[in-house]
């Protein structure tokens, strides 16, 4: 990563809870995709990773999560280097990821697929679960139904309140509109935000880039797997060669 950008990242993220940091490294012993990567976010932020296809943007997000190893470069949380440690072990340290698919199980109702985000906790989980079906009234109605009848948006909230059943510090989701109607997009990111407000931080990959950054506290835009640029969400929407490049003008 160049100097400006190392210095863009610092600007905008100056107490990050989660940093990946100069992060280079690709899948098993293949070629490196990412290049120098660095992704933070602060502490009720909401971070959100955008970029052509084939950017490295979800590769970015996995290598924060622990899903590939690194070569170069550093991930911490809180402050902790937890560069070393398996996903199942970042979970336990208060990050919680939601892929793009295959992230609910189909066969079991709504309230069960809630029940399997608390798999790590010994407490009563009662309140967690009736502030998922606040945040989320239609899965509260639904929670007797198999979670793979539901409709795409709904899925998506029963990922996202199972992964908030683990009471995160750093929530992560992949792509979290992927393939839901504009009013179901703008249902999500009102959620998120709603989210964020709470203190849990968000970090998000998003190709409806315009819309993400429109609700971002800093936004990164990723080429060939390197920080490009780097700034909140409303000076990459201002910027010419952002909104020329990656946002249709």
């Amino acid at each position: 990563m160049s100097r400006a950008a190392e210095a863009q990242v610092a600007e905008v993220a100056q107490d990050p809870v989660l940093i990946g940091e100069g992060m280079t490294g690709g899948y098993g012993r293949g070629a490196d995709i990412l290049h120098g990567c660095t992704i933070a976010v602060e502490r009720g932020k909401i971070a959100v990773i955008v970029g052509p296809n084939g950017a490295g943007k979800s590769t970015a997000m996995k290598a924060v999560f622990g899903m590939l190893n690194i070569r170069e470069g550093s991930v911490r949380l809180g402050g902790k280097d937890i560069t070393a440690l398996s996903p199942q072990a970042r979970v336990a340290q208060g990050m919680a990821f939601v892929p793009q698919v295959r992230n609910i199980f189909p066969s079991l109702s709504v309230e069960e697929n809630l029940d399997m985000g608390a798999f790590l906790r010994r407490d009563d989980i009662s309140e967690t679960k009736a502030q998922i079906f606040d945040l989320f009234p239609i899965l509260k109605d639904k929670r007797r139904q198999a979670a793979g009848e539901l409709s795409g948006g709904q899925r998506q909230q029963v990922a996202v309140g199972r992964a908030l059943m683990t009471r995160p510090e750093v929530l992560m989701l992949d792509e979290p509109t992927a393939g839901v109607s504009p009013i179901v997009m703008d249902e999500l990111f009102d959620r998120i935000i709603e989210v964020a407000r709470t203190g849990i931080s968000i970090l998000m990959v998003e190709q409806n880039a315009r819309q993400a950054l429109e609700i971002a506290d800093v936004g990164y835009v990723l080429v060939q797997g390197a920080n490009a640029h780097t700034g909140t969400g409303a000076e990459l929407l201002s910027d010419p060669v952002v909104r020329r490049s990656f946002l249709g003008g």
